[in-house]
């Protein structure tokens, strides 16, 4: 794609890359294919060829962002699949990212739609600040019905919708580590901010997994949220923050010894840190750091298939497993195979949806933003995975959990849960003893 940025505005490193994205368009349409949004409403401004045009006009032009431009940008999902499908090599993720970030710095948002973003931000990244929000949320839970029948109000009841009724007891609450393996392999356990408040099973199980394997496993003090969260809404000081942050506290761990890698068990996640390196790069305090950490980051799946494993107990399988990609792993991290192939190697029938490239409507706070959107593409992707007739769908990330267990009443699990309940591991609680027996 021929651009015509002034050479001042080139003199911005992110302008700069920005511009590098865009020449490499060819127009070819292949994306309009695989984006969910395009796929659903049928609009050109709604696929990554279309939003590749408006972002071109807006940054090459120095526009005050135009509400219908970000109306468009804001209907992305940055599920990535564009990425995967494109022959050209167009990083659309990054192009996106920029974008948002120059609507947050340009663009005035009506009051109730900043309300709600700088609600985000301030809770969801923080644990303790998460679990207080959850108890307030049950106890809002009546006024759901009045606050979807208000637009602007919208985001608020989706964020109702998402809270949980209640907690199995082996969800309230996270037991102490399990031992450390001191002559094994040195991991640093990404700890989280979301997951470990809906789902502390996962790390848990991670944890013994891992043990199993002899690996030798860190809690970094001092580590907080990727930044994912606020860098998809354009907060990209917050993001860099974040970043920032988290490297100290694995250079922490570094100094008393070598790790191998930074495991993590949220695949959103995995995709913002392998992007460290990106984000940071123009930091000259923190960019051979940030490289470094992001070459080190595995989502869970792809580390535990390098790993020598126990042999299964035959007892938690055969199981007919509906595997679910998510969209951050699949098309943000490359990792297709290691999740399947693991669930196989454990004794499960493993099982894969119609139309798997497709995002489950999650998209980190996108079912919280654009709630009507995420609902419509949700109960799309549930469709495929209900057909499949599985007794349980597996995901690698706790948003695509949340948003497919609203709609279905087929159980939801990480993968790792059932890897670890394949070795001799707990049940997960959300699969029921009569499940097993039918299946």
């Amino acid at each position: 794609m021929q651009t015509r940025f002034p050479p001042a505005a080139l003199a911005d490193p992110d302008m700069a890359q920005s511009e590098s994205v865009i020449r490499k368009c060819v127009h070819c349409g292949f994306c309009t294919a695989t984006c969910p949004t395009y796929v659903l409403l049928g609009d050109e401004l709604d696929s990554p060829r279309g939003r590749i045009i408006l972002i071109k006009d807006m940054l090459e032009n120095a526009r005050q962002p135009s509400a219908e431009v970000v109306t468009h940008i804001d209907r992305c999902l940055s599920c990535l699949s564009c990425m995967t499908t494109c022959p050209s090599g167009v990083h659309y993720g990054h192009l996106v990212d920029h974008a948002r970030a120059y609507i947050d710095q340009n663009y005035r948002r009506p009051w109730p739609d900043r309300m709600i973003r700088w609600v985000l931000g301030q809770v969801l990244p923080y644990p303790a600040r998460f679990r207080a929000a959850l108890a307030l949320g049950r106890l809002a839970q009546p006024l759901k019905p009045l606050l979807q029948r208000v637009p602007a109000l919208k985001p608020v009841a989706a964020m109702l919708a998402l809270v949980p009724r209640r907690q199995h007891a082996q969800a309230t609450s996270l037991p102490a580590p399990a031992p450390s393996v001191t002559n094994g392999p040195r991991v640093i356990l990404l700890q989280g901010c979301a997951e470990p408040v809906l789902q502390p099973a996962i790390r848990v199980a991670t944890q013994r997994v891992l043990a199993r394997a002899g690996c030798d496993v860190v809690l970094a003090q001092g580590e907080g949220c990727c930044g994912a969260l606020v860098h998809h809404m354009g907060q990209d000081a917050a993001a860099k923050a974040a970043a920032r942050r988290n490297i100290d506290a694995w250079d922490a761990v570094e100094v008393a010894g070598p790790v191998v890698a930074i495991v993590i068990t949220t695949s959103g996640c995995g995709t913002s840190i392998k992007d460290y390196g990106f984000l940071l790069r123009d930091d000259p305090a923190y960019a051979q750091r940030a490289a470094h950490f992001s070459a080190l980051a595995r989502d869970i799946s792809e580390f535990v298939a390098t790993l020598d494993m126990p042999p299964v107990a035959p007892a938690a399988a055969p199981l007919r497993v509906a595997y679910h990609p998510a969209c951050s792993l699949q098309h943000g991290q490359g990792v297709t195979d290691a999740p399947r192939q693991l669930l196989t190697r454990a004794g499960y029938t493993v099982v894969t949806p119609k139309e798997a490239h497709l995002c489950c409507g999650s998209a980190g706070v996108y079912n919280i933003l654009q709630p009507d959107l995420a609902d419509r593409i949700g109960q799309r992707k549930v469709a495929n995975l209900d057909r499949l007739g599985a007794a349980v769908i597996a995901a690698g990330n706790v948003g695509c959990a949340m948003q497919i267990g609203q709609r279905t009443a087929t159980p939801v699990v990480h993968t790792i849960e059932l890897i670890d309940w394949a070795q001799g591991g707990p049940r997960p609680y959300q699969i029921p003893p009569a499940q097993i027996a039918e299946s």
